[in-house]
Parts: structure tokens; sequence; C-alpha cells
């Protein structure tokens, strides 16, 4: 899910997962955030898009966006 689109052509990406206690064996959820490329500024945040690892384009930015997969919610 896109949380911020607030720079030019990139998009900040959260990717959340859930992991298993070693010791307590009870799952938590891990955020992740990575930083995508997005050309034309298409997509905005709240966004569910998917995206696919490309070679480096700055210091933090080594993903673009292929596609939506699901979009935003208005609200009402």
């Amino acid at each position: 899910m896109i949380v911020s689109d607030k720079m030019q052509k990139t998009r900040v990406i959260a990717v959340t997962r859930l992991k298993k206690h070693p010791k307590y064996l009870k799952y938590y959820k891990v955020t992740a955030k990575f930083k995508a490329h997005d050309e034309k500024n298409e997509y905005r945040a709240g966004d569910k898009v998917v995206i696919e690892e490309t070679r480096p384009l700055s210091k933090d930015k080594r993903w673009t966006i292929i596609g939506l997969s699901e979009k935003r919610k208005e609200s009402e």
C-alpha cells in the first residue's frame, strides 16, 4: 500500500507481513517501507500496488511500480 506520494516520480510503499515469535509462537506484524519509481505520477496514497525489483535508480530507490491491484477507497 502506498503511504506517501509527496515526492516527484517516487512513492513510498509499506509492506506488512506476519512474523512468528521464536519463543512465544505468537504472530506479530512487521512493516517494511520501500521507495518505488512511478514515472507518470499516476498512483496516489492509499492505492495497493504491485512492485518489482530493478537496478538502483537513486540512493534508496531500487523498486518500480508495475501495476495497480486495488484502488483507494474514496471517503464519503
